[in-house]
């Protein structure tokens, strides 16, 4: 699934018009109907979409990971996996836009198999950098006595690096001969993605969902039996709980809207289906590398701290100036 997502902006060319001048095409009235334009140097207003999303992508993410690396107070654990995920998101936004020059600009399988490469790899790690920030949310939760013992620098590390790893080894294989280059009828509504790597990544991706659903209903669980373990401050406890499993369905939520309908349509349809539909479901895609800073990044009070800081040098009086100690399962 995520080589197919990869791959959804990277079809290219613009065919040619073959329609007479006396016939009439309903959706020649709304650019957005067809999203190849019969005229020939016209721009899909999808692809413009895109790359104007991957524009914003970049310019949030950058800011994210410019403020983790001039803030020597965020290094701890839970802000590795923040930077990792928005250098993963950057990568995403980056792409996008060389995608736009690639098809327009610069045409070849060449260049189709390195913008694919380069989206596969980002996404595959923005994915995998937030199944392993719902993964320390809840050891931080579960081992919360001894978390901060075993969890240490070095191991947020090496798992960085095998999340990168994974996205590199996938992120090579169309150019390794995974794709469709040379059989048009087994892509899949992506190209060069095949029909059967996509339905096995979407797959994949289903299963990380449920993994993810399963442990924030355990986050949930635990966040509420510690509530109710602490009486002296119950009432606080109560609302607080309430609060956080409030931001985690929200986190759930926009990561379901975003990538479950081009997981669903990449398992149902094929290269037959009109080319609409693939860029109605690969963009909410693209916007989740937009959601992900704000809900990872900017909604930290210590970032929100080292945002004014860099900003305008201040710090607004309902943000302390003192570091606040703040673990994982903060949400």
């Amino acid at each position: 699934m995520i080589l197919s997502l990869a791959a959804a902006m990277s079809s290219g060319g613009l065919p040619q018009n073959t329609t007479s001048s006396a016939s009439f095409d309903p959706s020649s009235l709304d650019p957005w109907l067809d999203p190849y334009p019969d005229l020939p140097g016209d721009v899909s207003p999808w692809d413009v979409a895109l790359c104007v999303t991957g524009t914003l992508i970049s310019c949030e993410n950058a800011l994210v990971i410019a403020v983790l690396f001039y803030t020597p107070t965020l290094r701890a654990p839970m802000f590795i996996l923040i930077g990792s995920l928005a250098c993963a998101d950057l990568l995403a936004g980056l792409g996008l836009i060389l995608n736009f020059v690639f098809t327009y600009l610069v045409k070849g399988e060449v260049v189709t198999l390195v913008s694919t490469g380069i989206l596969i790899v980002a996404f595959s790690a923005s994915i995998l950098n937030i199944l392993a920030i719902t993964v320390d949310r809840y050891l931080s939760l579960y081992n919360a006595l001894t978390y901060h013992t075993e969890r240490t620098v070095l191991f947020t590390y090496l798992v960085i690096g095998l999340i990168w790893l994974v996205g590199l080894i996938l992120g090579v294989l169309p150019a390794l001969g995974w794709n469709c280059l040379d059989d048009e009828t087994t892509c899949s509504v992506c190209r060069p993605v095949t029909k059967s790597n996509a339905v096995a990544l979407a797959i994949f991706f289903l299963l990380v969902f449920a993994v993810m659903m399963q442990l924030y209903l355990q986050i949930c669980r635990i966040a509420f039996r510690h509530a109710q373990q602490i009486a002296v401050q119950h009432q606080f406890i109560a609302i607080s709980t309430t609060k956080g499993v409030q931001t985690l369905s929200v986190i759930l939520c926009a990561f379901a809207m975003c990538w479950l309908p081009f997981a669903m349509y990449s398992i149902v349809a094929d290269s037959s289906y009109p080319i609409i539909y693939t860029y109605a479901t690969v963009l909410p895609v693209a916007c989740n590398s937009v959601i992900n800073p704000i809900i990872y990044a900017f909604r930290n009070p210590d970032i929100q701290k080292g945002l004014w800081l860099a900003c305008c040098g201040c710090v607004p009086s309902n943000l302390s100036l003192r570091p606040r100690a703040r673990t994982s399962s903060d949400v």
